[in-house]
This record gives structure tokens, sequence and C-alpha cells, in this order.
């Protein structure tokens, strides 16, 4: 069995490029370091660096073990945390899923809310639509195609419609508009503003395609926040689901969609574990909340 400790030091080896480098990072001395990365040399069987002028680099297998160690690293590091808890006396954990205009917009006072009320709570946030982590979490926020196919282990529920609205700069012949059919915006250069193949993507070429054009995505953004920039500066219009539009800068502002009008559905993933899950229950409750009453609760919600 490999050391964890042996391949954290050999890990920081080959991010920092050399002994002396981890070493200093480490806190350890240089020579400590070459007796981790000698044992575990032994431990593997394996040649993991191989000199070249003054110093090491990794070999094939070295980069290999670095590359593939890295999620068991990090389940290591979450079972640290485990103990971490229980030492101080945190019980509970709970883990929950999000995409990044969901993060933003919701989870902050809703994390705070939920910890301060179960003090023992220890909340792990994974932004699940870009992570390579294998994680199961307890709760995950999601958007999904009308036809996918069910989670197994887990039960649905939905949260919100999400529409999307076109985001322009405040100078273009748009911009006096309150709304924009999508047909409209056939000639425009588009700012892409998520993952080709992801969902809203999907969602978003299939209303186009029902319009009957499809959109010329000039620049790949790929995420809100640097699309809406592009917007801001006149390269080109972004058509995004309202949440993530919803704190914009004033260079540009954001256009209703018609005819037809795309719209994403945000749920919940909950796992079901056969064993009651109070914290997570409670982070159901208080986002079915957020969505049905949310001026009530004085938070931010799709608007």
């Amino acid at each position: 069995m490999l050391d964890p400790h042996r391949l954290r030091v050999f890990r920081a080896v080959v991010s920092s490029g050399g002994v002396q480098a981890a070493a200093d990072n480490l806190g350890l001395t240089s020579s400590a370091v070459s007796q981790h990365l000698a044992a575990l040399a032994r431990e593997t069987g394996l040649t993991l660096f191989q000199r070249q002028g003054r110093g090491i680099v990794p070999t094939q297998a070295g980069v290999e073990l670095a590359d593939q160690s890295e999620e068991a690293m990090s389940q290591w590091g979450r079972l640290d945390s485990v103990v971490a808890d229980l030492r101080e006396g945190r019980t509970g954990r709970l883990t929950v899923g999000y995409f990044a205009s969901a993060g933003s917009a919701w989870m902050p006072a809703l994390v705070k809310e939920l910890t301060a009320e179960m003090s023992d709570l220890t909340v792990d946030l994974v932004l699940t639509e870009v992570t390579s982590r294998n994680v199961t979490p307890d709760i995950d926020i999601i958007t999904d195609l009308p036809d996918s196919p069910p989670r197994a282990g887990y039960r649905r529920v939905y949260l919100a419609n999400d529409p999307y609205v076109a985001v322009v700069a405040r100078d273009h012949e748009l911009a006096s508009q309150r709304s924009v059919a999508l047909a409209d915006l056939r000639g425009e250069t588009w700012v892409s503003n998520d993952l080709v193949g992801n969902p809203g993507h999907k969602i978003l070429v299939q209303a186009c395609a029902a319009a009957g054009f499809t959109p010329r995505f000039t620049v790949q953004a790929q995420d809100h926040y640097s699309a809406i920039q592009f917007a801001a500066a006149g390269v080109g219009v972004s058509v995004m689901p309202r949440l993530a539009a919803r704190s914009l800068p004033p260079e540009v502002t954001r256009l209703r969609i018609t005819d037809p009008a795309p719209v994403r559905e945000i749920a919940a993933m909950v796992r079901e574990t056969g064993r009651p899950n109070p914290a997570a229950e409670r982070m159901l409750e208080m986002l079915i909340d957020l969505n049905t009453h949310p001026a009530r609760r004085g938070r931010p919600t799709i608007a």
C-alpha cells in the first residue's frame, strides 16, 4: 500500500520542478524529500525521475502517477477533513453540487443560513458542471434536458424555470427594446457562454433551430462572466439564462427573448440513502422556499 505522505511529497516535486523547491514549499530538508522519493520508487517498483542537466524531471511513469493520484489524494484529503471534524465535535457533513450561476446567486446565503442552524455541520460545495472528481453529492443542483434519463439513487425535485435573455451593449441598436424575437438575432455576432455539449448550450441551439437558423459563435467565451464583458465591449451579443445575467455591469443591458423563448429547468437531485438526512432535507426546503417566495426570504432568485 502506498504511503499518502510520500505521494504528497512526490507530487510536490513534480509540481514545483525540483527537490529543493519542493523542500522549501513543504518545510522539509532536501535530503528528507530525496528519501521520500527513493522510498516511493521502491514501493512502486517504478523509475519516477531521471536526470536532466543539474536537476531531475519526471519520467513518463512519474507523470502518469502524478496525474492518476490526484483523485486518490483528493479523497484522502476529504478523509483528513472528516477526522478533523470528529476531533472538533462536528459530526455532520453535507456535499452540495451546483452549477456556476446558481452557485453565485444562491449558495453563499443558503450555506450561511444552514450552518447557522446546524452548527456541527460541514458543507462541501462542488462545481459539478466542470469537475472531473468522482463525487456523489447529497444534493446536486442541476439543469437538465427534458428527455434526460433518471439518475440512479436520486430523486428529482423541480425548483424553477430559468428563461434565456439576450445581453447586449448599451449602445447596441437593440438596447432600447425590452424584448427581441430570437430570429431577429440571426445576423448578430454571437458570444458563447457555455461549453458545447452542456444542457444549457443544447437548449439554446435547439431553440435557434426552431427559429430557423444556427447561431454563429465567433467568440468562444464558454463562461457567463467573460461573455458579458465581450458583450459590454461591443464584440457581439450573448444569449444566456437569466440567472446568469442577474447582476450586469452598466455597459450592458438584457432583453427578454420571444418566439421561441428558450428556457432551462432547474432541479435538485436528492440522494436516496435509506436513512434520514436532515441537512439535505433542510437544504432542499430552503431551495424550494427561495424559488417560491423570493421576496419573503429577501434573497436573489431568477429575476
